[in-house]
């Protein structure tokens, strides 16, 4: 058995105000368990995405979280979970004015391929996106870690989010 507590488990660079991996804490080796804490305004993830190989469900703790998915926008509230599928395209967000506290639960634990869209200003239209992390205090000028998504197709950035902030949709 192992048992952490989530408040000792260190916050990670997300759209989101808290984003707690659980994985390793626990050590866990065939599923991937994250806690959120959503900000009105903030999101799960940095892209509209899907994955090859892992199936994720999403147990909302408290608040309404919105999904973006293929078919329209499908709110997940208080006590419900949402289960998307591999190779379904989703991306949670926090719409209301009230604050979201979620689980993220993925397994298998490796993700495969995983196709991430962003809208791309320079090519006006939903790219491909990779995220690359600027570790080491690179990030700005205040010496925190980011992370920054670029368009594939022309490299152009379009977002940048950095440690303890959620402030990265408008690059």
């Amino acid at each position: 058995m192992k048992r952490v507590s989530v408040d000792d488990v260190e916050n990670s660079v997300q759209p989101a105000a808290t984003m707690r991996p659980l994985t390793d804490a626990l050590g866990l080796t065939d599923v991937a368990v994250n806690y959120y804490e959503l900000e009105p305004g903030d999101s799960f993830a940095f892209a509209y995405h899907s994955h090859e190989v892992q199936e994720e469900a999403f147990y909302v703790v408290s608040g309404v979280a919105t999904f973006e998915t293929e078919d329209g926008p499908v709110e997940v509230g208080e006590n419900e979970v949402v289960r998307f599928g591999r190779d379904e395209f989703q991306r949670g967000w926090n719409r209301g004015d009230e604050p979201v506290r979620a689980l993220a639960i993925g397994a298998p634990l490796e993700y495969g391929t995983q196709a991430k869209l962003r809208y791309c200003p320079a090519c006006d239209t939903e790219t491909e996106s990779e995220l690359r992390a600027v570790p080491d205090g690179d990030g700005d000028e205040n010496g925190r870690d980011a992370v920054v998504a670029e368009c594939v197709e022309c490299g152009a950035e379009t977002g940048r989010w950095y440690e303890g902030s959620t402030d990265g949709e408008v690059p």
